[in-house]
């Protein structure tokens, strides 16, 4: 347990310093929410309805930025070699790269999504509906992200083939998440979105350990 910790504490440390942190995935974030207004016309009635699945996809796409370094820096150092020797076994060592990568960069984003839901033209009183499904959200772009950067380990372009696995598995949650403010904007209970969103995070918690941490030792071989 404390091996684990330590390596936790390590990797928190490295995802809030490597590549800018959540400084440019927030930055990132809340100038894809300031472009989509301008290229639309700025038109709140006609931004509305499609609110949520703007912040949605733009918090997809700004979970991908900092994901390429997860592992292909510890990599290139040997530093995954050191790791994958130690009492941590390497489906944890994934768990702790995935949960250090949402505390650094899917809590930022989390926080700052109400913001950009808002200046989409969402009503303030959904702010914590929106704040609370970015947060439930984020984790499963981050176990989701971790099995991605798993699965490029060692390719020239990781980034890209990062990018290509990743998105069709971020469009569940886009779906749900966005689905859930749509109904609230109608109504609704957003509570069964929120329970889909919720049970794609819970089976991205048990699939990737296991898939990246076999990802990881193929890429060692």
């Amino acid at each position: 347990m404390k091996a684990l910790m330590i390596l936790f504490r390590r990797e928190l440390a490295l995802a809030w310093s490597g590549g800018g942190g959540p400084l440019l995935a927030c930055g990132f974030f809340l100038c894809l929410t300031v472009l989509v207004p301008l290229a639309a016309g700025g038109d709140p009635a006609g931004l509305k309805p499609v609110a949520g699945g703007i912040a949605w996809l733009a918090l997809a796409l700004s979970s991908i930025l900092s994901l390429e370094r997860l592992f292909e820096r510890d990599l290139e150092d040997g530093a995954l070699d050191l790791i994958a020797l130690g009492p941590v076994s390497l489906e944890l060592v994934v768990l702790a790269k995935a949960g250090a990568q949402w505390l650094a960069v899917g809590v930022p984003l989390a926080v700052t999504a109400p913001v950009a839901a808002i200046t989409l033209g969402l009503a303030p009183g959904q702010a914590p509906l929106v704040a609370a499904s970015a947060l439930i959200g984020a984790l499963g772009f981050a176990l989701t992200g971790a099995l991605g950067a798993a699965l490029a380990l060692g390719s020239k372009r990781g980034g890209l083939l990062i990018a290509v696995v990743v998105l069709p598995l971020f469009i569940p949650p886009v779906v749900f998440g966005a689905g859930a403010l749509e109904r609230a904007l109608n109504g609704l209970s957003p509570d069964p979105a929120l329970a889909f969103l919720a049970a794609w995070v819970l089976f991205a918690a048990v699939v990737t350990p296991f898939a990246g941490a076999a990802a990881i030792r193929n890429a060692q071989g």
